[in-house]
């Protein structure tokens, strides 16, 4: 007899807490027979190193320790993770990382932090191609993922519970090659008894500086959501307030790889109808409009400052009409979206693709700017009939489009941006665009890809968001795209537990980071971001020295866009490899 897909997940889940409340009233009665004979409240705790890549679950119950030592480049961040369980609660746990040291140099810890998690209400298949196979996916019963990265002083820790500890160490591109030791210090008190673990920790800088980024990310921001880093007050646009916390922002997305950055130019946006800033600000009498440039211009300059903006990303001017497969419209200040036979759109854009261009010509940023026209456009002739009509206007402006048209927008994109398995199925297409000259990055977004193509939702090996940028290498793909970096319109809660409450996206596609009063959290998915990034780099600068070698190491991890090698231990050996070629 063959089972269905929910009775087998029915019978497999009651197994499963069957076997765990077995275990934990074992483990439990066993801690109270040792803790009345008086012994070490040590012995009443496990703490083991694992690897940084490694998902902890509070479920877990069994882990491979990983105490190698770390491989790295000048320039790099090395990071170290433990899992931290006791018998009884712990109050006021605490992690302190001594300085990495090589002699007479040292290297301070850059993060000290406590992994948190996030109750996710919804998975990452409830939406699109749900009946594609999935490469791997991991389904707690409590529907807690690991992910936000706490850099708070202590925390207190319930018995039989898993708490990973993460530690980070920015390592200087003039630091000098060898080994380097350090040690961890955990603290904690147990039934008012305190105690304190001493961890080891060795890494190895090779003789390999990471080169300067040449990988454009960009990681669509929302700064109408920087209440939930105000205690839910209101943020005034362009108040000292908003740029104080736009500054946070603004570093955390600059410390993760971010350079390219999306400037919404008017207060209408695809993805939310809450009051945005007007960051052009238009005025029109009769049938004449002027434009203000300066808080566009402050919005730039700050950015260039603040989050090593390097590219401009010109928000989209319309959308679809009336949804998946109908015409692109334009957003008409004051007005709203109109086709582009409509005289009053063709009279918007001819007066404000030009005014703006001059402008940035008279900035010196016509050559980072690249503009989009409508999000994911379905109907092709519509779409080519805007960017015709904005070519017109601006002959030398890019466009830059996440699209799924591919070769039938071959002569409207100049920065072609689709999701992976387009990219798959027009592959010889986007190689003679780059060949002619044009960009090609790829997106990841709401539901796509699914099936076997690699992600960075909750449910999801860790491992895959680190791979995203190997795919970047292996295809020669020179950009990547996702929409989410703090849409938190679903977010709630607080650092002792978010919840992603957003029912119509997968769990983990709507941000990377987690908001606080006066602050944002990374993620254990965000630093693997950025330590993907890095991979890219090194690879591309293997490619300079010995492309043969680049190109094996590279399909050894990226076979083909849906078999890759997730296996942390087979991916650490191959960035040693990588490590080791470069120093040669």
């Amino acid at each position: 007899m063959v089972k269905t897909r929910s009775k087998q997940n029915f019978e497999g889940c009651f197994m499963r807490v069957k076997r765990i409340i077995s275990i934990l009233c074992f483990v439990l009665l066993n801690g109270i027979c040792v803790a009345q004979k008086g012994v070490d409240v040590k012995d009443l705790i496990y703490c083991v190193q694992v690897d940084a890549l490694e998902k902890v679950f509070k479920e877990q119950l069994h882990f491979v320790e990983s105490t190698d030592t770390a491989a790295i480049a000048k320039g790099e961040t090395v990071s170290f993770q433990w899992v931290f369980r006791s018998t009884f609660p712990v109050t006021n746990l605490k992690i302190e990382a001594g300085d990495l040291a090589n002699g007479d140099i040292r290297i301070p810890a850059g993060l000290e932090a406590f992994v948190g998690y996030v109750q996710a209400t919804s998975d990452c298949h409830t939406c699109g191609n749900n009946n594609l196979p999935i490469k791997k996916i991991y389904d707690p019963i409590s529907r807690l993922f690991p992910d936000p990265l706490l850099d708070i002083e202590a925390i207190n820790v319930p018995a039989l519970s898993n708490q990973p500890l993460w530690i980070s160490y920015n390592v200087p591109r003039n630091a000098e090659a060898g080994i380097y030791s350090g040690e961890i210090t955990i603290s904690g008190e147990i039934a008012g008894k305190s105690f304190r673990l001493k961890k080891q920790i060795t890494t190895k800088v090779y003789d390999v500086s990471l080169p300067e980024q040449t990988l454009w990310i960009t990681n669509w921001y929302f700064p109408e959501y920087m209440s939930k880093m105000n205690r839910d007050q209101t943020v005034e646009p362009f108040s000292d307030r908003y740029w104080e916390l736009l500054k946070i922002l603004a570093h955390a997305m600059r410390d993760h790889g971010q350079n390219v950055y999306i400037i919404r130019s008017r207060p209408e946006f695809l993805l939310t109808n809450d009051a945005l800033p007007e960051i052009i600000q238009t005025k029109i009498e009769g049938s004449q409009y002027t434009f203000d440039f300066t808080n566009f211009d402050k919005t730039v300059e700050f950015l260039m400052r603040e989050g090593g903006l390097k590219r401009i990303e010109g928000s989209h001017l319309g959308s679809k009409m009336k949804g998946w497969g109908s015409d692109i419209g334009i957003t008409v200040p004051g007005v709203g979206l109109r086709p582009l036979v409509n005289d009053t759109v063709r009279n918007y854009l001819s007066q404000f693709i030009p005014a703006l261009y001059t402008h940035l010509r008279t900035k010196g940023w016509d050559k980072m700017y690249i503009q989009h026209i409508a999000d994911e456009p379905s109907e092709v002739q519509s779409y080519i009939d805007v960017e015709n009509f904005i070519r017109s206007l601006a002959p030398d402006m890019k466009v830059i489009e996440a699209t799924i048209m591919g070769a039938k927008v071959a002569n409207s994109v100049q920065v072609h941006v689709p999701i992976i398995w387009y990219y798959e199925k027009e592959a010889d297409f986007y190689k003679a665009q780059r060949s002619a000259g044009n960009e090609v990055w790829y997106y990841i977004s709401c539901d796509d890809p699914q099936g076997k193509y690699a992600n960075r939702f909750y449910e999801r090996e860790l491992i895959q968001t680190r791979l995203l940028h190997w795919f970047n290498y292996r295809y020669n793909i020179t950009g990547y795209l996702h929409w989410g970096f703090n849409y938190w319109q679903n977010v709630s809660g607080t650092p002792a537990l978010y919840i992603d409450s957003n029912q119509g996206l997968p769990a983990g596609d709507i941000c990377i980071v987690y908001p606080d009063y006066n602050k944002v959290y990374s993620s254990i998915r965000l630093e693997a971001q950025r330590d993907g990034i890095a991979d890219y780099e090194l690879l591309r600068l293997l490619e300079k020295k010995d492309p043969e070698t680049a190109a094996q190491l590279a399909s050894s991890i990226i076979r083909n866009y849906e078999r890759y090698n997730t296996n942390i231990a087979s991916f650490r050996e191959t960035r040693l490899k990588l490590l080791a070629a470069l120093s040669e």
